[in-house]
């Protein structure tokens, strides 16, 4: 990434902001106090958003060690080994084996579900909160916060703590504003966007609006004023940026 130039050799500015070139070509305007401002936005919200996730896995980390079924394997393992002769001696093998695979049942499948418990409310805080806070989405989408987690959140996972974002082809995704590194979650999105094949559709300012587009799409629930989620839903991606883009309203 280098500044642009112009003939003279210096430096090409747009609304006040320098014009940076990327390795592909395109032209950002660089806004240093309007990055400076949403960092520190940015951080005040994820303070809040921190400490819950710090909780959560604080808890979780008390089930360190117990891996699905691995725990409750050992614990049957142990009761297998017990002196069998002894108990068919008694007449009770059947019945012991039977008692002890209850109790092992009902001391690890409470954990287990509280540890995936976990998990998904930690996914859902990281992940899905980062679809709602996301300034890309909110700025330069037509859909909703919900429509475009629902799209592209399977390209977004948790690895070590962190939001690591791969392509259609299973690849990291790396920043190109800062070289070697993973890309944040906005630039990211920005990323799978730009390849999604039905982009025009979801970008404001764009897909079928055009003073050509009629006012009604006829019987599939399309440019009507208000339809419920189901419908909406049901819609091809470009009869759903065509509802919303013409003032149509979504209810559940």
């Amino acid at each position: 990434m280098k500044l642009k130039l112009d003939e003279a050799g210096h430096v090409v500015v747009q609304d006040g902001k320098p014009v940076y070139v990327h390795e592909d070509g395109k032209e950002v305007a660089f806004d240093a106090p309007g990055t400076v401002a949403t960092i520190t936005r940015l951080n005040g919200e994820a303070k809040a958003h921190r400490e819950g996730k710090e909780a959560a896995e604080a808890k979780l980390k008390t089930f360190e060690g117990i891996e699905d079924p691995a725990a409750a394997k050992k614990a049957l393992a142990t009761v297998k080994s017990l002196d069998e002769k002894k108990l068919i001696d008694a007449g009770e093998v059947d019945k012991v084996k039977e008692e002890a695979i209850k109790a092992v049942r009902a001391e690890f499948e409470p954990v287990v579900a509280e540890r995936d418990k976990l998990k998904s409310e930690i996914h859902a805080e990281k992940i899905g909160g980062s679809f709602v806070r996301s300034k890309f989405a909110t700025d330069k989408l037509a859909i909703p916060a919900d429509l475009v987690q629902a799209r592209f959140e399977k390209h977004f996972a948790l690895k070590e703590g962190r939001i690591v974002a791969k392509d259609s082809n299973g690849n990291e995704i790396y920043s190109k504003a800062r070289p070697g590194e993973l890309a944040d979650f906005d630039e990211a999105l920005e990323i799978l966007v730009e390849h999604y094949p039905h982009k025009d559709s979801i970008l404001k300012g764009s897909g079928g609006s055009g003073s050509g587009a009629p006012a009604n799409g006829g019987g599939n629930g399309a440019g009507q004023k208000s339809i419920n989620r189901a419908t909406f839903t049901a819609l091809s991606p470009v009869e759903q940026a065509k509802h919303v883009q013409e003032g149509g309203k979504v209810t559940d």
